[in-house]
């Protein structure tokens, strides 16, 4: 079997076999009440909400549930994607906002396992000038987060660098791809990344599912949550150090640029809810009053079944997947962001994302009892594998990753990773990623997703979760001084690409590394 043979659908098939803030009101006519901290909300399921100490942010249902727009190809197969400014409608009161195609967030991109994916994309971003950290803002770029595709060019290479009016045309092979694959794409450029994902730019890409895989007759949403502090009609700037080094959450939380949507479901129907968090350092604790959430997949794709939780912790980059079965109950039910900090600095707020309308007649909607038989959890021998330590740390205005802070490719902790091995088989090797600050952070590496062996510190659900379930995540939460070990497979691709902080002002202050991964199989004698 040559390299280009092994597909990841192999190698998952050959594992199966047992390889080794306050909100702002928008419209003048529109009112709610906010209760302050200590306002003792509760949450569904049997999870306690609100408590001393918890801002209470409950805003009254809004309009009805609306998913993303839907990116269209051209003619020629390619999704056109334009970076601009453009007004946006956001509860009834018009912003200025940095928009794929003018909307907010982004149109959704679906693509197909083993397809050529095609995206040209054109900046007609303003030169806006250059911000604090000295990084012109008008530069832009694209990165697939999540998909298992080249770093090279064209595919997902960050040294693509667009200024206003310049476009491109990237390619990505999705050979290597899983079917019902949830990721999301958004700009990369080191300096300026937050403030245009902060602004608007990001949106959803999903792999669709194999047609054997029994998900189709649900009815199926995609959400992105997203904040945004708006200030005289433009996101509010960065403009501090302290702005950088906390990372900026909005005072609007929002699901598709909606504030508490109302999305109707008949008693006893199943319905598959696609969230992403499209934060730059919101983290959220989803919880439905009065049910399980089922979570049936996670960054790298579709799990085995479904796994009820009560609550599931979610931090910026970071997808699920998940299968919400109506109570018989009908009434209205909110869905929650528990009260969580990820630091000493931050308040703990209960926010009310969506209202959940049970009405109308009953149904028989069943829960699958498999979603994906490939899903696998590793049984690898790890005895003999290269280990890694990143230390992510922070200070004097900057991120470091053992003590480097990114400036440009010549001066960040780089990784490099061999390829070489048995074909059959991917390279494995271990990351212990440790926090050396007193705030969660987000860890990220591009490529290849990865399995999580052990977690130590933080929420203890999280950790029980994703270190027992075969899930693949390319975005993981390292806990405030604890760390998380990684199972990280060097495959199909070589290249440069690159590990980072996924609060995306992190990224921006130096919190990343460069990740060199060589294929010497195919390098000559």
């Amino acid at each position: 079997m040559t390299r280009q043979e092994m597909t990841r659908r192999k190698f998952v098939r050959m594992s199966a076999l047992g390889m080794a803030g306050a909100y702002v009101g928008l419209n003048a006519g529109m009112a709610w009440a906010m209760r302050g901290p200590g306002g003792g909300g509760t949450g569904g399921g049997g999870m306690g909400g609100g408590g001393t100490g918890t801002t209470i942010i409950d805003p009254p249902p809004g309009l009805p549930f609306a998913d993303p727009a839907v990116a269209l190809k051209n003619a020629l197969g390619v999704y056109e994607l334009e970076a601009k400014l453009a007004q946006v409608n956001l509860n009834g009161t018009m912003a200025s906002l940095l928009t794929y195609n003018g909307s907010y967030p982004g149109p959704t991109i679906r693509a197909r396992a083993g397809e050529m994916l095609r995206i040209r994309l054109k900046n007609s971003l303003t030169d806006n000038g250059i911000n604090i950290l000295g990084h012109h803002r008008n530069v832009t770029n694209l990165h697939t987060h999540g998909l298992h595709v080249s770093p090279k060019r064209p595919a997902d290479s960050m040294d693509v660098m667009l200024d206003t009016g310049q476009s491109f045309d990237y390619v990505y092979d999705l050979t290597y791809e899983m079917p019902g694959h949830l990721n999301l794409y958004h700009p990369h450029v080191h300096g300026n990344a937050a403030e245009q994902y902060w602004g608007g730019l990001m949106g959803a890409l999903v792999v669709e599912d194999d047609p054997a895989i029994p998900l189709s007759g649900y009815e199926t949403h995609v959400m992105v949550l997203k904040d945004i502090t708006l200030n005289y009609g433009v996101p509010e700037a960065h403009a501090s150090t302290m702005d950088y080094m906390q990372g900026k959450e909005g005072t609007l939380v929002m699901v598709n640029g909606q504030i508490n949507p109302v999305l109707n479901i008949q008693p006893g129907q199943v319905q598959r809810w696609q969230i992403v968090n499209g934060c730059n350092a919101r983290f959220f604790k989803l919880n439905l009053e009065g049910h399980s959430l089922q979570l049936i997949g996670t960054d790298g794709g579709l799990l085995d079944w479904p796994y009820p939780v009560p609550s599931l912790l979610l931090s910026p980059g970071e997808r699920v997947d998940l299968l919400i079965k109506a109570s018989t109950t009908k009434k209205n039910y909110r869905f929650l962001s528990l009260a969580y900090s990820r630091s000493g600095m931050s308040s703990a707020q209960q926010v009310t994302l969506l209202t959940l309308a049970v009405s109308g007649r009953a149904v028989g909607d069943q829960l699958p009892t498999v979603v994906n038989p490939m899903a696998t959890r590793l049984n690898v021998n790890t005895s003999g594998l290269m280990r890694r330590t990143l230390a992510l740390s922070m200070g004097q205005g900057r991120g470091y990753i053992n003590g480097q802070s990114y400036i440009d490719m010549m001066n960040a902790c780089t990784i490099n990773s061999d390829m070489l091995g048995m074909m059959e088989h991917p390279v494995y090797e271990i990351w212990q990623v440790t926090n050396q600050s007193g705030m969660d952070h987000p860890f990220h590496q591009h490529v290849n997703a990865a399995q999580v062996l052990a977690i130590s510190g933080g929420d203890a659900a999280y950790a029980s979760l994703y270190t027992s379930i075969p899930a693949w995540k390319d975005t993981v939460l390292v806990p405030k001084w604890g760390s998380v070990t990684l199972l990280v497979p060097v495959m199909d691709w070589s290249g440069m690409t690159m590990f980072h902080c996924h609060i995306m002002e992190h990224e921006d202050i130096g919190m990343m590394g460069v990740w060199n991964i060589a294929d010497t199989m195919s390098m000559p004698m």
